[in-house]
This record gives structure tokens, C-alpha cells and sequence, in this order.
């Protein structure tokens, strides 16, 4: 699990009339603040015009009060130096936890947890934060519930949806970045280092056999297969550890539309990973399965990659890893490897 800190307490609901009206003004498609066609791609020193996949998003220059619906997108803002007023937790079952990796900032910054469901967001309770800006999408089921909900969030405050194509963190760090908070040295800067640690560990492993496949397990046992052109599976890419195209090449459906992993059954567990030399395994959204304990179970048993000790468990939070995520997955692997 990700080392627990200090939470605030929720943002207070704020449900006034005033407060609703103040705000329903703000939508995405408002033209009384600057107008895009004579702003200009940046917009004024106070506005800034964003081209998303809904449309064109005039979002303030300075934001001071920065709602995030995607917990995995939550720590690019702290790496911006963006003030995040809330955000909501990994998943809907359990209480909101700051990640390790964000350090002091949520504390310092007073970040607070907003409530969610599989049904949706808790309008009510954006509205209370008095956002002045909402990022949302991403990837897996918060991007498919803001996307349902875009309308209504944006009529509580400009709402920038990362797009379901932007599938790795440099994809998505880049976006938030250079298009919404206008800071492309934070970014660069960070890519920067983060490939050069790529190199130092590339060069420092002894790779396991490749192809690989990564597998996420659920408390219930549920196998899932990550999608090899995304996320986690690129980041292993990069170090040396081709995925296996089992995805691609069997036609698999994501498990949500814009998801990045497939479901699979026992028996296409025990069909579709014969092949595949490794094998890498974490929990989804929390240390649910390991190697050791997959191991008494026939079907993982007679894999090759558990037979010849070529499974790996990494943690669960790299399945949707953000910079400073990838950053500590690429320590692992060197650990692992080295």
C-alpha cells in the first residue's frame, strides 16, 4: 500500500445558491472572459486557451484552486508547483491516502478528498471546493466518468480532460505542462533526468528473457493483462524488456472503453502466457497478489515463467505510474536486475 500521511478533512460542502450561480458561469464554451479567436493559442496573461478533445477550454493563467479527478494524475500538479485544493482517492472502497511520492505538498497545500462512486463524481461536493480549474481524464474509469460528465462538471469551472490517447506519463506530464500551466521547463527538465537514469539502469541490468507480459491481480483473483503500447508496459520498454504483443495479437477488448488492461479468465491464462519467457505481476490499486502466492495456484504453476523463476512482482503502483512513479519503478528494476 502507499505509505499512509496526515489527511485533511474533506473540503466542506458548499451547496448556496449564490455560490452554485457564481460558478455555473465558468463552462468550457463561455465567451465572456477572452475569446480564443482573438486570444490566441495562449490566451492573456490571465487566460490561457487549451485545445482538448472536447473543444477549445479557456482556463485562468494562475489557477489557485486546482480540482483533480484522476488520483494518478493528481502528482504531476504538485511537480508543476500547482496548488491542488482536491482530489479523490485511487479507488471507490477505501479513504483517500496521499502518495509517498508527493511529499509535503498535499499537507501544505491543504489538499483535501473528494467523494466518488462507480456511478460518478460528487457534484455537490466540486462545487464546495470552489475550484477555479478541474483536471480530469486519464486513463481507466475516472477519465470514462468525466468524459460522461463534461458537461456538468465544466459548468462549475473550466474542465480540462487529458485525452484517452495520451497513454504514457510523458504523454500526459508534457499536456499538463506546456498546454494547460504553461511551465515546459518543469517537463523538460524532468524528462531530462529521468532518461538519463533510464540509461544508467539499461546499462546496469541483466535483463530476464523477452518477451514479457504484466499481469494486475484483484483482491477477487481477477486476472488482468496490461496493454502492451501503454503505460507500465512502455516503461519497461524503455529499459529492455520488449512486451509480448498478446493484446494486439489476439484482439483482446480493453475491460472499460479507454482502459488499459484486458480481463482474462483462468483458461487464457493458462492459453495465453505459455509463450511468454517473464512475467511481471502486481496488485491493482493495492498489494492484492504476489508471485509467491500465484505459485500455489495450477494454472500459474505451470507457466514457464514461474517454472523458471523468471516472475517478478513490482508494486501496484506502477501499473498507471506517473513521473515520480517511474522514476522509483526504474530503483526497482535495477535492484531486481542488477
Amino acid at each position: 500500500m502507499r505509505t499512509p500521511a496526515r489527511r485533511p478533512a474533506l473540503v466542506s460542502l458548499l451547496a448556496a445558491a449564490a455560490l452554485s450561480t457564481a460558478l455555473a458561469g465558468c463552462s468550457s464554451s463561455d465567451s465572456s472572459g477572452d475569446d480564443p479567436a482573438t486570444a490566441g493559442s495562449s490566451g492573456t496573461a490571465d487566460s490561457r486557451v487549451v485545445t482538448t478533445d472536447q473543444g477549445d477550454v479557456t482556463v485562468p493563467g494562475d489557477p489557485q484552486r486546482v480540482v483533480v479527478l484522476n488520483y494518478a494524475l493528481t502528482g504531476y500538479l504538485y511537480d508543476l508547483g500547482v496548488p491542488v485544493v482536491a482530489t479523490v482517492a485511487e479507488d471507490t472502497e477505501h479513504d483517500g491516502e496521499f502518495s509517498e511520492f508527493w511529499g509535503d505538498a498535499p499537507e501544505e497545500q491543504g489538499t483535501g478528498f473528494l467523494p466518488w462512486s462507480m456511478d460518478g463524481f460528487d457534484h455537490e461536493a466540486i462545487l464546495g471546493a470552489e475550484p477555479d480549474l478541474i483536471v480530469a481524464g486519464g486513463v481507466g474509469l475516472p477519465a470514462v466518468l468525466a468524459a460522461e460528465e463534461y458537461d456538468r462538471l465544466s459548468q462549475i469551472a473550466p474542465t480540462v480532460l487529458v485525452g484517452d490517447g495520451l497513454t504514457t506519463w510523458q504523454d500526459q506530464f508534457s499536456f499538463l505542462a506546456e498546454d494547460v500551466f504553461d511551465r515546459p521547463e518543469v517537463y523538460e527538465d524532468s524528462l531530462a533526468a529521468y532518461e538519463a537514469r533510464v540509461a544508467e539502469v539499461r546499462d546496469a541490468i541483466t535483463p530476464p528473457p523477452t518477451p514479457v507480459a504484466t499481469l494486475t491481480i484483484t483482491a477477487d483473483r481477477t486476472p488482468y493483462l496490461l496493454f502492451e503500447d501503454m503505460g507500465l508496459s512502455q516503461t519497461l520498454a524503455e529499459l529492455g524488456l520488449e512486451p509480448a504483443p498478446l493484446v494486439a495479437g489476439h484482439g483482446l477488448p480493453p475491460y472499460k472503453p479507454g482502459g488499459d488492461m484486458a480481463e482474462l479468465s483462468t483458461e487464457q491464462v493458462g492459453q495465453l502466457l505459455p509463450d511468454v519467457p517473464t512475467v511481471f505481476v502486481t496488485g491493482f490499486n493495492a498489494d492484492t497478489a504476489d508471485v509467491a502466492s500465484l505459485a500455489d495456484e495450477p494454472v500459474y504453476a505451470a507457466l514457464p515463467a514461474f517454472e523458471e523463476q523468471h516472475a517478478y512482482d513490482l508494486p501496484y503502483w506502477a501499473v498507471r505510474g506517473d513521473y515520480d512513479e517511474s522514476l522509483a519503478l526504474l530503483d526497482i528494476v535495477e535492484q531486481q536486475f542488477s
